[in-house]
């Protein structure tokens, strides 16, 4: 297990997103936490804003009980803010705010009205900071992913086959489609820290096909590489069956059960990584306390499927799986952005 000694290249690394962030001396900046959160980087984003002459100030609220039927590792939304009026009303009045919550804010319901009032938010994986300075973003990181985004909003069709037996097709008409890079410098905007990953939200009855996890891709929710092939089926965006042998399948099929909600089941968002960075091996480096597996999400090539909770479908559930599956092609109105895992030209 890695050290929590705070380290002088981590300091740099969070002073390098921050001026990406467009941090300048004076500013306020909100650090963002709960009880449960990573404390190094807590301390560590607030060196950084101090040696860049910012104003860093923390909310830190109580990581709220556990509800779910089963243990609870991602759910893609952060519930620690519960509506707290004076932690919003500090958040809303912050024009730049590092969240260093458990699962970030990109899906919570305050989220919104924080951007609303004008804050920017900079999201930063529960990761360990040795991680985190590997994947410091880079200037050159954002042109490419602008382009990918505006290639899947104005697509109809995304297409996913693999040699594996993946055949999934998706109707992306009124998907809600979105790009990070690695930082946020506008007001009303937000991104995440590692970055390099576009991801596509469709609407309700717009997934069907076969996607197949093959031995070696990665559930995130388990942080586990798979040992053997599990096949899903999908009829209007649900999970409808899961096939396979061995534990793989079985944790799948009981933590999806356990949920005892359908939407469980359904897609989330489909998109695929970009980072040239992001290594798939890292999730054998790094002990399970010690990674969120963003660094898995955004490694290029891959597509990454996801379940749980699509708002723009009007579904909302806390259980939820992230998985990145390596070797597909992936096609938007028949023009491939990867090609057997790998980015197109």
């Amino acid at each position: 297990m890695l050290s929590d000694r705070i380290e002088a290249p981590w300091i740099e690394a969070f002073e390098t997103v921050l001026r990406l962030c467009r941090a300048e001396p004076g500013l306020p900046v909100c650090l963002l936490a709960e009880s449960q959160s990573r404390a190094v980087n807590l301390d560590l984003a607030e060196l950084a804003a101090l040696r860049l002459g910012c104003r860093p100030f923390r909310v830190v609220v109580p990581t709220p009980p556990q509800s779910a039927p089963v243990p609870v590792r991602s759910t893609g939304a952060s519930r620690a803010l519960q509506g707290h009026p004076g932690a919003l009303a500090a958040l809303q009045a912050s024009p730049l705010i590092l969240d260093l919550t458990l699962e970030g804010l990109l899906h919570a319901p305050e989220l919104p009205g924080i951007l609303k009032a004008g804050s920017r938010v900079m999201m930063v994986s529960n990761e360990h900071p040795e991680a985190l300075a590997r994947l410091v973003p880079r200037p050159e990181d954002e042109a490419p992913v602008k382009a990918a985004v505006k290639r899947a909003r104005a697509a109809k069709r995304m297409t996913v086959v693999s040699e594996a037996g993946t055949n999934l097709t998706i109707a992306m008409e009124g998907a809600a489609t979105a790009g990070v890079w690695g930082w946020t410098d506008r007001p009303g905007t937000v991104a995440h820290w590692p970055g390099g990953v576009v991801v596509s939200f469709p609407r309700a009855g717009s997934v069907n096909g076969t996607l197949v996890l093959d031995a070696g891709d990665a559930n995130l929710t388990f942080k586990r590489y798979l040992e053997r092939p599990v096949r899903l089926t999908l009829q209007d965006d649900h999970i409808v069956s899961i096939e396979g042998d061995g534990t793989d399948a079985e944790l799948m099929r009981r933590y999806l059960a356990a949920w005892g909600d359908r939407a469980a089941y359904a897609v989330s968002h489909v998109g695929w990584g970009m980072n040239p960075r992001a290594r798939y091996e890292a999730l054998a480096m790094y002990d399970r306390r010690d990674t969120n597996g963003t660094e898995l999400r955004a490694f290029a090539g891959n597509f990454l499927f996801s379940t749980g909770a699509n708002e723009f479908a009007g579904r909302f559930t806390e259980g939820h799986f992230d998985i990145p599956v390596r070797n597909c092609t992936i096609a938007l109105d028949g023009e491939p952005v990867v090609v057997e895992g790998r980015l197109a030209s």
